[in-house]
């Protein structure tokens, strides 16, 4: 079954518990715990091991799974506490940019092996590491995308499939997503106006409200069987509590019955 989970950095003005607490009412099955240093650290990967017993406390408590993290660095020694955190916790998925720039064929085969190396740090601890396409990036599009899962043969490497950022290099995600779904191990959605550079204002990224079919990129999720998580990550400005719960809950009412609709929850 698609579980549906909140990356937690739309409440980093808030705590873990009051995140927790909004995205457990709001419906989700789990959440996507941020790790972004400098944006929002509800996973402090300098100080995981003092946190992890309150962490899990808090997630049992609101009924919600660990179903991924951002830590949204390339850097090596970053990286390597977030797999054993992950590892120790039970945080299945590590979700990071590609880096680089877009258009260059010398920074995407540099990005490449960046990942590659990553992603065997990554398979000794048993944590599946995942990449996106990103706006401006090295692996920005579809094509990139084929060329880093060609490139990478690791079972622990995976695509994480962001609608918004195919959507702002100029295809139909809905489209693009089959011909990588069977790489794809998580998801990161959002809704779009435009074609950006950036996905827009918090309250337009919420699924529905933006110009991206979200429902056809369900229905073709289902119809290639992904199982793994969709967590919304919506990202901006600092949002007061009843900001992003809305966001949250009218996101989740949008892809429930998204998936509902699909027989697929």
């Amino acid at each position: 079954m698609i579980k549906l989970g909140v990356n937690t950095v739309l409440f980093k003005a808030y705590s873990l518990r009051e995140a927790c607490r909004a995205i457990g009412k709001a419906g989700y099955d789990g959440i996507e715990i941020s790790a972004i240093k400098g944006m929002c650290e509800h996973l402090n990967l300098d100080d995981w091991k003092k946190d992890k017993v309150e962490i899990l406390s808090i997630t049992d408590e609101f009924g919600l799974e660990l179903l991924s993290t951002e830590v949204a660095s390339l850097d090596r020694d970053r990286l390597l506490k977030a797999f054993e955190a992950c590892a120790e916790i039970g945080i299945p998925v590590v979700n990071i940019g590609p880096g680089g720039k877009s258009d260059d064929e010398v920074s995407l085969k540099q990005s490449v092996e960046t990942l590659n190396s990553l992603a065997e740090l990554a398979a000794q601890y048993k944590v599946t590491l995942c990449v996106k396409a990103h706006v401006g990036a090295a692996i920005y599009n579809t094509p990139t995308t084929l060329y880093a899962m060609e490139q990478i043969d690791n079972p622990w490497f995976g695509i994480d499939m962001d609608p918004s950022h195919i959507h702002r290099a100029g295809e139909k995600p809905e489209e693009a997503l089959p011909s990588v779904l069977s790489r794809v191990r998580h998801v990161h959605i959002r809704d779009c106006k435009g074609l950006g550079p950036s996905p827009g204002e918090p309250a337009n990224q919420a699924c529905g409200r933006g110009d991206i079919n979200l429902f056809g990129y369900f229905k073709a999720m289902v119809e290639g069987k992904f199982s793994g998580p969709v967590c919304l990550e919506v990202i901006g400005p600092d949002l007061d509590l009843v900001e992003a719960s809305i966001i949250a809950a009218e996101s989740y009412g949008y892809m429930n019955a998204c998936l509902k609709i699909l027989g697929a929850r």
